[in-house]
């Protein structure tokens, strides 16, 4: 029995934004990158400490990534900053205003694509759209963002039918569609093979030079770190902290592209994994 692969029409946007991933009329994003400030942020559950005493500044247009040892609260971080998560102590603040509930200044891309299956990618991409932009104008903004991450000629096309690596394209361009001031990035390539990761760290960079943005990674990968990031935060735990702050930061002071190769960043991925527990040969 042979299979038919549907797809929709590749500009195909649904008849109104949903309200679930909609900012408010008062929210709407500017476009334009925004400053992170965090200062004394702590977080607990229960007993046990995550964070205590995280400062951090971040300027508008930087990108910043987080590394870490797993459960150090770079992920509670992340959530903190896009208002998906409270904090214990401490200030959290996004262009010097507070941060809030889901703060639609921010977008949110994870580990996995999460895209809806029964939608093809224009209409997963155009959920990411503000409540109350013009059907025209959504449609156009969808079609760049498409076109920017390679996938115009997959537009009608449902997430089943198309391979790990173009999903995430497509999560990329669902969370730029409101032009976010920050965008957070969870992880976003830990789950492809090798030579797609390095393909998207790529893709990632090629975005922002279009769609200038803050950026806040968490990875557990040293080089992609190094590869992508102005300044790489590495979060841990002291003596003098109960929970997990800020325990070295590393200016990457290289213009993109980088040669990945370069031998100022070998000596900075030496540094780097020594202070995560990994002794240099």
């Amino acid at each position: 029995m042979s299979s038919v692969l549907r797809t929709d029409p590749p500009t195909a946007l649904p008849a109104a934004v949903p309200r679930a991933c909609a900012d408010t009329a008062a929210g709407m994003p500017s476009g334009s990158a925004v400053g992170v400030h965090l200062e004394g942020v702590g977080r607990r559950f229960g007993d046990h400490v995550v964070l205590d005493g995280v400062d951090l500044d971040v300027a508008p247009g930087e990108v910043v990534a987080l590394l870490g040892p797993s459960g150090c609260g770079k992920s509670t971080l992340l959530r903190a900053v896009a208002g998906l998560d409270g904090v214990d102590s401490g200030r959290v603040l996004l262009d010097g205003e507070p941060v809030r509930d889901h703060d639609p200044r921010c977008a949110i891309a994870f580990q996995e694509p999460r895209l809806l299956p029964w939608r093809s990618l224009t209409g997963n991409v155009a959920l990411g759209l503000p409540r109350g932009t013009p059907r025209a104008a959504g449609a156009q903004r969808v079609a760049e963002l498409l076109d920017v991450v390679g996938l115009s000629g997959f537009a009608g096309h449902r997430p089943r039918s198309v391979s790990g690596g173009m999903a995430q394209r497509a999560a990329l361009a669902r969370a730029l569609a409101r032009r976010p001031g920050v965008l957070v990035l969870d992880e976003p390539f830990a789950a492809l093979d090798a030579l797609t990761r390095l393909t998207m760290q790529d893709l990632l960079l090629d975005v922002l030079a279009t769609t200038p943005t803050t950026v806040l990674l968490v990875t557990h990968d040293v080089d992609e770190a190094l590869h992508l990031a102005d300044r790489v935060v590495v979060l841990g735990r002291s003596q003098e902290r109960d929970g997990a702050g800020v325990v070295r930061t590393t200016a990457v002071d290289l213009a993109h592209p980088r040669d990945r190769g370069d031998a100022h960043l070998a000596s900075l991925r030496a540094e780097l994994l020594e202070l995560l527990g990994v002794p240099r040969a």
